[in-house]
């Protein structure tokens, strides 16, 4: 299983394989027809009470990673069981469009995609 992170706001890559945007809004001045994203699963974004919660910010990140993980396991399993049988294919690339690329749902979403698959 290869999955990458890459920001909407980058190009298009030749080693993105299948680019699924994981925000649950459209990114602010980016058209569809140029984001060069494969698949949106705006279910599989954290909730809206929970990504205001969070706000990027570092300080709650470990708390943000739980409650994350928690909906995942509970309102996102349709769209995780999506999105590893895209992983079984290939490669995927996770796109977002945060500007803090170390705290946001993309990394926890990889985390958790990763730490799934080794316990299979």
């Amino acid at each position: 299983m290869q999955i990458l992170l890459k920001r909407v706001y980058e190009e298009r890559g030749p080693r993105d394989g299948t680019r699924v945007l994981v925000d649950r809004l459209w990114p602010r001045g980016i058209r569809k027809d140029k984001a060069g994203i494969d698949l949106w699963l705006k279910e599989i974004a954290p909730s809206e009470e929970l990504r205001k919660w969070f706000g990027h910010d570092p300080d709650k990140w470990e708390e943000f990673q739980k409650r994350y993980c928690r909906e995942l396991d509970t309102k996102g399993a349709e769209e995780v069981g999506t999105l590893q049988e895209i992983l079984e294919k290939g490669r995927v690339t996770l796109v977002f469009a945060a500007k803090n690329e170390r705290f946001n749902n993309a990394v926890a979403l990889k985390s958790y995609l990763e730490g799934r698959s080794s316990h299979r």
